[in-house]
């Protein structure tokens, strides 16, 4: 238990800095594919002697470029982004965007610079959950949202409670449920697999919706055969069977080729630089709160509304879901970090605020 305990930390901590880490090192046109790369890894599971290399691997990690920048360190910044950029000139524009919008002059160039107040903890909170402005009550609408609706749609119930779902529909045999129950993380991994090269090409909009479209169709259909398969308990209905083994395939391929990976690159990329560690890690919770209470609540849920009457619920939620990303979730592709502000409100421009003597953080309207 206690090491249960100990590993839930890790998890917590890895699920927050992970996304964002690789979403500030990555240059703009493989975010999407780097960012995606927890989720791939997570698939797999992990144990003492990987996370003790990844341990290892930690301490010669470059440090995060706007990091840097927001400690006045742009030689170094300078550097980390030289290695992290196609070339350059890239390299140079990227540290430019991020020292605007972290409110340094542009004329600085010096290794060492002084860096403007930052607002501390509590001010960030503050901002995120009392007085948000309508640009940061948009993301912050977005980024939580798109978290409660990957546990909302009831992915957790489908994966971890598979081969419970397998015996619903009538499969008896135990090597036939260990061949479903295995074949379900095969597919969830080549899924993934697809949307981490698909990310930066097609863009995380089209993927999001399509793979939340395959996800309505696919768990209602898992509940019509499931609710066929409980209503008939004299009969084998092999369509029935079939199609819910088929179903529940479907349902797992569609999520992990969409809103599973998504989710993580796109609530980690569109807060501004104040606000996108603490942002990140509220989104986290909102994902791992709905997990548990999915989780925990599932077996309650099937005996109230039997199997297939929990499916037709979690397809009603993702039609909610469809609806949701399409209207509040904008397209992220190729846009730099330091121009996200500008998908979620109308932007001020740079030189009027610093004519008021005011800069935020995160706002300029630069792109890389």
């Amino acid at each position: 238990m206690f090491g249960r305990f100990v590993a839930g930390i890790g998890v917590g901590y890895a699920l927050t800095i992970a996304p964002v880490y690789n979403s500030e090192l990555a240059p703009t046109a493989a975010r999407g594919f780097l960012t995606s790369f927890p989720e791939i890894f997570s698939n797999f599971g992990i144990g003492a002697i990987p996370s003790l290399f990844m341990g290892i691997l930690v301490l010669i990690m470059p440090e995060s470029p706007r990091w840097l920048v927001m400690k006045g360190r742009l030689g170094d910044a300078k550097q980390v982004l030289l290695k992290t950029s196609a070339s350059t000139l890239e390299a140079e524009s990227r540290l430019l965007a991020i020292q605007e919008a972290a409110g340094i002059p542009l004329d600085c160039t010096n290794d060492v610079v002084k860096v403007p107040k930052v607002e501390k903890g509590h001010e960030v909170w503050k901002e995120l959950l009392l007085h948000p402005t309508p640009i940061v009550r948009r993301i912050l609408l977005a980024a939580i949202g798109i978290h409660f609706f990957q546990q909302a749609s009831g992915i957790d119930a489908v994966v971890l409670y598979s081969p419970r779902i397998f015996k619903k529909a009538g499969i008896v045999s135990e090597s036939a449920l260990l061949g479903a129950t295995v074949a379900v993380g095969f597919v969830k991994t080549f899924a993934i697999l697809i949307s981490t090269f698909l990310l930066d090409k097609v863009g995380r909009r089209p993927l999001l919706l399509s793979s939340v479209g395959g996800m309505i169709v696919s768990v209602t259909l898992l509940a019509v055969g499931l609710t066929m398969v409980y209503q008939n308990p004299d009969k084998k209905l092999m369509w029935a069977i079939s199609l819910s083994i088929a179903m529940v395939l479907f349902y797992v391929g569609f999520f992990s080729m969409g809103l599973g990976p998504i989710t993580w690159v796109y609530s980690s990329e569109i807060y501004p630089l104040r606000l996108r560690a603490q942002g990140t890690s509220l989104g986290v919770g909102v994902n791992r709160l709905m997990s548990g209470i999915i989780g925990t609540t599932f077996l309650s849920m099937t005996k109230a509304l039997t199997t297939g009457g929990s499916f037709f619920l979690f397809a009603g939620i993702c039609v909610i879901a469809w609806l949701f990303f399409y209207k509040f979730l904008p397209e992220t592709r190729g846009r730099n970090l330091e121009d996200m502000d500008a998908l979620f409100g109308k932007k001020k421009q740079c030189s009027d605020e610093i004519n008021n003597g005011h800069v935020e953080l995160g706002t300029t309207s630069s792109k890389v």
